[in-house]
C-alpha cells in the first residue's frame, strides 16, 4: 500500500523543442530565417508524430512564426529569440523580445494596407497570449496541426476536438 503523500510523481513528458536566438534582429535575413527553421522542425515532427505534418499546416505555420518575428523585429529593440514547441496535435510559436508592449490587433479595414499581422495569427491559430517576462515579454500562439482545421473556418465553425 502506498502513501498518497510519499507516491511517487509522475514522470514529465518530453516535449520536442527547438530554440534560436537572433542577436542582430534588425538583418533582413532574420524572418527567413524564422521560416526555414520552423520547415525543418516540422519536417522531423513524424519521428515524434503519428504521421508527418500536411504541408498546408507547415505553411501555416511559417507565416505566423514570419508575422511574430515580423512585430519582434519592427517594435522592439534588442535580440529577439523563437521557441518552437510540439505539444501532441498543436505546435505552440513562442517569440522573446525586449519590448513591454503587447501586440495591439487593429481591426478589419479592407483599405489599411499592412499592419495586419495579429489579425492573421488571430484567424489560423487557436488562441494567442502575451506574457511579460524579466526583460520584455513573450508571444504565444498555438497552431493546430490537424489537417481538419486545414480551412479558413471561423472559430465558430471548427470541429470540436
Amino acid at each position: 500500500m502506498t502513501d498518497a503523500m510519499t507516491a511517487e510523481p509522475a514522470p514529465r513528458q518530453h516535449v520536442p523543442a527547438a530554440s534560436v536566438v537572433y542577436d542582430n534582429a534588425s538583418d533582413g535575413g532574420v524572418i527567413a530565417s524564422a521560416r526555414a527553421f520552423t520547415a525543418d522542425f516540422l519536417a522531423a515532427a513524424p519521428s515524434v508524430r503519428r504521421e508527418p505534418v500536411a504541408d498546408e499546416r507547415v505553411e501555416l505555420a511559417q507565416l505566423v512564426v514570419s508575422e511574430l518575428v515580423t512585430n519582434a523585429v519592427r517594435h522592439a529593440v534588442g535580440p529577439c529569440r523563437l521557441l518552437l514547441e510540439l505539444r501532441q496535435d498543436t505546435l505552440e510559436i513562442s517569440v522573446f523580445d525586449g519590448a513591454a508592449a503587447a501586440p495591439v490587433p487593429r481591426g478589419h479595414d479592407p483599405h489599411r494596407i499592412g499592419q495586419h499581422g495579429v489579425e492573421i495569427v488571430v484567424a489560423v491559430c487557436e488562441s494567442l497570449s502575451v506574457e511579460p517576462e524579466p526583460e520584455g515579454k513573450r508571444v504565444r500562439a498555438c497552431l493546430s496541426l490537424l489537417p481538419e482545421y486545414a480551412g479558413t473556418a471561423t472559430p465558430a465553425e471548427r470541429p470540436p476536438r
